[in-house]
């Protein structure tokens, strides 16, 4: 069975975090590829420059110097195609206005609560 997505690109500042949501995504038939950045300055750059082209895009929201949503308003300034490009937000947060912006927010596809599940992932293929 083929793959739901070609190229991931995973965007969280948390070494464990990004280990175990790693672990996850590699044991399922989600991607066939998955690039982990730390900090989403590194992510636009990255994005900016072409060296990733991700399917999708798993965002936090809370990272130190640039955050998910500021993250977002970066993203909107490249010249790539969007439409392309799913975006789930990924975050610990049960703030209710990070939810309400995600969901404002035309780039993102849903909001997930982490930790990110094998379930969750199944429900995210197309």
């Amino acid at each position: 069975m083929a793959a739901c997505f070609k190229t991931c690109l995973l965007i969280d500042d948390n070494y464990i975090d990004n280990f175990v949501t790693r672990k996850i995504i590699e044991g399922s038939n989600f991607v066939e590829s998955i690039t982990v950045v730390r900090s989403a300055t590194e992510a636009i750059t990255a994005l900016q420059n072409g060296s990733i082209k991700p399917d999708v895009i798993f965002l936090d929201v809370r990272m130190p110097l640039m955050g998910g949503f500021e993250f977002l308003e970066e993203y909107e300034k490249i010249d790539i195609d969007k439409d392309a490009v799913k975006i789930f937000m990924l975050s610990s947060s049960l703030d209710p206005l990070d939810l309400r912006k995600s969901t404002d927010n035309k780039y993102i596809t849903q909001f997930i609560h982490k930790p990110l599940t094998q379930k969750a992932l199944e429900e995210l293929c197309p």
